[in-house]
């Protein structure tokens, strides 16, 4: 496979990843192109098949699993699998544009440590773990079960953040699209290591 750029944020669910990754597209539009991860999870409100996500039936994800046709993937709760597809990191690759992945923590780890300097890993972290569970209330998506689930979660994700080439503290949202874009910017502008 041949190596372009991957710059992956990941966060706890709420701290506002999907948000900067949005913003990122519309500044860098000729730069870097959006991976649509696979899941087995149901569609959620408006989504699109395609567009939010490859959406796969649990048989289909797993015969993709044992077809290595995943560059990562994970059961994140209970029989719902999300991953990365080759063909679509490739695909993107191939119009000579970074991959930009909102994905969640493990996930992110796990491409980092695949592709080392070709990869640029940001932590979103959220201003507390309070106001994370006020995002998600907010939201109007989730059960209160899979809220505390989140929530659970996000206090284990929070200690894997030294972990990543850099963090970015999502308090007040202005700040945090400026410091992504000059850290995004600093990436795709730098020259390949020889």
């Amino acid at each position: 496979m041949a190596n372009g750029k991957l710059i992956i944020f990941s966060a706890p669910s709420g701290s506002g990843k999907t948000t900067i990754v949005r913003h990122l597209l519309k500044t860098f539009p000729n730069q870097i192109e959006f991976s649509i991860s696979a899941t087995s999870r149901p569609k959620r409100g408006e989504e699109e098949n395609a567009k939010d996500y490859y959406y796969l039936s649990i048989e289909d994800f797993k015969k993709k699993i044992d077809n290595k046709e995943f560059l990562e993937w994970e059961e994140v709760y209970a029989g719902n699998y999300y991953g990365t597809l080759r063909k679509e990191v490739e695909r993107i690759w191939a119009k000579g544009k970074a991959v930009i992945f909102d994905i969640d923590v493990e996930g992110g780890l796990n491409l980092k440590n695949q592709f080392k300097g070709d990869a640029l890993s940001i932590f979103v972290m959220p201003p507390s773990i309070k106001i994370l569970e006020e995002r998600l209330s907010s939201r109007s998506t989730d059960s209160p079960e899979s809220i505390a689930r989140r929530v659970a979660k996000a206090e284990k994700e929070l200690k894997t953040a030294e972990l990543f080439d850099c963090f970015i503290l999502n308090e007040i949202l202005e700040d945090a699209l400026k410091k992504a874009e000059m850290v995004v910017s600093l990436f795709i502008n730098k020259k390949a290591a020889q």
